[in-house]
């Protein structure tokens, strides 16, 4: 039996999406299966064939990919990464500063950016730093939230914990400094000339959106739920109604 196997990062976020994705091609005849990679592990496994699609990198943080020959296609969402904070502060839509806040809670691939905004906000160095695990955030918040603190917060959207209405992005927060990132599907080279030319029109025109992605993380991580389970239930418009 011949099927095509997808790779993408072991995070919730990235299983449902690949499992979203997945859906597409096995509507179009094809088996499927998943592969887990790392973050350095994704490049080699197109070079070597290991993967036939990879769900997804981000552009351009990702550009290495394009130096390979690899094909991308698509624009699923667009991450953004602003500095935010908790609704219940009531910090939003006004000028605010490190004073307010009680640490910077972050994870660790929001960290090099947040570093960049030491330059402009040297103030905010004197806040302690916390460094969480994207799996951990939510809970993190929920219990900051509970003993009355005011964390700082720098994490990607999509993320399960803005299917909450838990934390509200603050004025002049955008820790990206314009750039828009769009999360793409990249076919290993050759792939296209393999496989059914509507499939991949199908999946160049896919979209998901940061608030289907928040949804389909909260899905997984916070409730449970299998990715592919997620994904048949926001396909059937359970996830987030119509």
């Amino acid at each position: 039996m011949s099927y095509l196997t997808i790779g993408h990062l072991y995070t919730a976020l990235h299983a449902a999406c690949a499992s979203g994705v997945a859906r597409v091609i096995e509507a179009n005849g094809e088996n499927v299966a998943y592969a887990d990679l790392g973050y350095d592990e994704r490049l080699q496994a197109l070079d070597d064939g290991e993967i036939d699609l990879l769900v997804s990198a981000w552009f351009p943080r990702d550009e290495a990919v394009l130096s390979h020959g690899h094909e991308v296609i698509g624009s699923l969402y667009h991450p953004e990464l602003n500095f935010s904070a908790l609704k219940k502060a009531g910090k939003g839509n006004r000028r605010w500063d490190a004073g307010e806040f009680s640490s910077l809670v972050m994870t660790a691939d929001a960290r090099p950016f947040v570093e960049n905004a030491f330059i402009r906000q040297p103030d905010l160095k004197v806040l302690p730093l916390d460094i969480v695990a994207t799996e951990e955030i939510l809970p993190r918040l929920q219990q900051d939230e509970a003993n009355g603190k005011c964390p700082l917060v720098a994490v990607w959207q999509p993320h399960a914990v803005f299917h909450t209405d838990m934390l509200e992005n603050l004025s002049d927060g955008d820790l990206l400094d314009g750039q828009t990132q769009t999360a793409r599907l990249v076919l290993r080279k050759g792939l296209r000339d393999e496989v059914d030319e509507d499939m991949i029109d199908e999946l160049s025109i896919m979209m998901l959106s940061n608030k289907v992605m928040s949804a389909l993380d909260h899905a997984v991580s916070i409730e449970g739920m299998g990715p592919e389970e997620a994904a048949e239930s926001w396909q059937r418009g359970r996830l987030i109604p119509r």
